[in-house]
């Protein structure tokens, strides 16, 4: 069985700026996931286990779902990620979630989880089906498999109606397509949970629009931490986005000039839940 090989494939790396970056992304995609997560069934008492959870931002909704009776515990690779996490859980005076600083190929618990979820993680892994068998073996009969991951075919076509908006989102595409990452592990969610064992899923497909300067930051912000320290290496000209000192502004200016909204990366949701046992 392939596992995730401790490899960073994570394109933006762990500055503390991409740790800002998240958590405003966050904030903003908190209510797609809430909506998400109490649609497959996460609620009270559950017992959840958190694939990738960065800054902890996915764990601490679910330790609000789960509420004090229910208990949270999310794998982290990065030090200083988990190091992130807890700080921020322990400042919303969250005591039902752990944040457990391993690779997924050594993690392991006595304990039987409810739930098993995760967003935007999959799509960095070398072999994800492979993840989700060996992880869904650690969630009870009739458990929740749910995860959420991108597609960037809709982000693509819905920028289109603006020039500088489009080339920074496809410099954004092809920058990931170039490091690796799986920009539509969304829709190949599907399959790989019935290639990993799972169900076929329930599916849904959603996108946020916006206008306000909050909005657009995601984009300029992901174009700074995730183009800019990686162009040279992915072999990237940034010069038709112009000064990047200026690119917030612009792009700003760009929405507010076509009174329309613009896109951000389409969430895949897909949610299953684990095989019963057959009983004889």
């Amino acid at each position: 069985m392939k596992l995730d090989d401790g490899q960073d494939s994570y394109i933006l790396g762990n500055s503390d700026e991409e740790h800002e970056r998240l958590i405003r992304q966050a904030k903003r995609l908190a209510p797609v996931t809430e909506n998400f997560f109490r649609e497959a069934g996460i609620g009270p008492g559950q017992r959840v286990l958190d694939l990738g959870s960065g800054v902890g931002d996915i764990a601490m909704l679910a330790a609000h779902l789960v509420g004090p009776s229910g208990q949270v515990v999310a794998i982290e690779r990065d030090a200083r990620s988990v190091n992130r996490a807890r700080a921020r859980a322990a400042d919303a005076g969250l005591q039902n979630v752990t944040f457990v600083e391993t690779n997924i190929a050594h993690f392991s618990s006595d304990s039987v989880f409810d739930a098993l979820v995760g967003r935007y993680i999959l799509q960095f892994l070398s072999d994800p089906v492979a993840t989700l068998r060996f992880l869904a073996g650690n969630v009870r009969p009739g458990g929740i498999i749910a995860f959420q991951e991108a597609s960037f075919a809709p982000f693509l076509v819905l920028s289109k109606h603006l020039p500088l908006w489009s080339a920074s989102v496809s410099l954004l595409h092809e920058a990931a397509v170039r490091y690796g990452v799986n920009v539509e592990m969304g829709p190949a969610l599907h399959k790989a949970f019935q290639d990993a064992g799972l169900p076929k899923p329930n599916m849904r497909l959603v996108m946020e629009l916006g206008h306000d300067p909050e909005f657009i930051q995601l984009l300029s912000d992901a174009v700074m931490s995730g183009l800019c320290p990686h162009a040279e290496k992915l072999n990237l000209s940034l010069e038709e986005l112009g000064d990047l000192s200026t690119l917030q502004r612009r792009l700003e200016d760009e929405v507010a000039s076509s009174n329309t909204v613009v896109p951000w990366i389409a969430l895949v949701g897909a949610w299953c839940r684990t095989p019963q046992i057959e009983s004889r």
